[in-house]
């Protein structure tokens, strides 16, 4: 009996962090949750990181006022698509002018986690329409 209990005070226990668990998004979910949206990236600095998502497959990218823009292009802009599950990009110069795609997941509120097919991963927040 007393095996028992502990047993389903375990599955009690573990029932509600599945219930959390974010699940990859649709390809149809991932355009609608980007698309005319900014997306203000989460980094280790601290910093928000916006990329401005346009609904004409442009991405503009703006690092200007950051101390480490004298490093890259501070502003440019790219292309966007969905490509099956995944929201891909892909800049003139950022990154060397490699596509990367990622796979988006839904978490509270209007944030999301993202796995870059490189196996970088990150959080991120979406705010209204990119500007």
């Amino acid at each position: 009996m007393k095996a028992a209990k502990i047993l389903l005070a375990s599955v009690i226990a573990v029932l509600p962090l599945q219930t959390t668990v974010a699940s990859e998004l649709s390809g149809g979910e991932v355009k609608e949750l980007i698309a005319g949206k900014t997306v203000r990236l989460d980094t280790p600095l601290g910093i928000k990181l916006p990329l401005r998502y346009r609904t004409d497959g442009a991405v503009a990218g703006d690092i200007s006022g950051f101390s480490m823009a004298s490093m890259f292009a501070p502003k440019e802009e790219g292309r966007w698509w969905v490509d099956g599950q995944r929201l891909c990009q892909q800049w003139p110069t950022w990154y060397k002018g490699r596509t990367f795609c990622f796979t988006i997941k839904k978490l509270d509120g209007n944030r999301i986690a993202w796995q870059r097919d490189d196996g970088a991963t990150g959080t991120a927040v979406i705010s209204g329409a990119a500007q």
